[in-house]
């Protein structure tokens, strides 16, 4: 399940550079045409890619608060159930055990 986790995070990131790529060919298009100059385009590339980084740290860190809580919330049924078994196994073993003798008696 992480190998999982890694691969669509990872998935994400080549999305993310992808996409930068993409939209620095698509504003050197536009300097080319002469419709933008080439600093405008730098920086409106530079800020779309800026807000890109941050709204994947920002999945990133939820995902992270999820996988967090997931796991804790399993930690406590895994406690719960052990606790359970414990108890079990006692009440067992209590039943099992052959009964007390008193000393001297054959």
């Amino acid at each position: 399940m992480i190998d999982l986790i890694k691969k669509s995070l990872l998935a994400g990131v080549g999305a993310a550079v992808v996409t930068k790529e993409k939209i620095e060919e698509a504003f050197g298009e536009y300097v080319r045409e002469g419709k933008v100059s080439a600093g405008d385009a730098r920086i409106m590339a530079e800020k779309i890619a800026e807000q890109g980084r941050r709204e994947f740290d920002e999945v990133c860190s939820k995902l992270g608060t999820r996988l967090r809580d997931a796991a804790n919330a399993a930690d406590g049924q895994t406690q719960a159930r052990i606790a359970a078994l414990e108890q079990r196994v006692l009440a067992l073993e209590a039943k099992a055990a052959p009964p007390p003798t008193r000393s001297g008696e054959p």
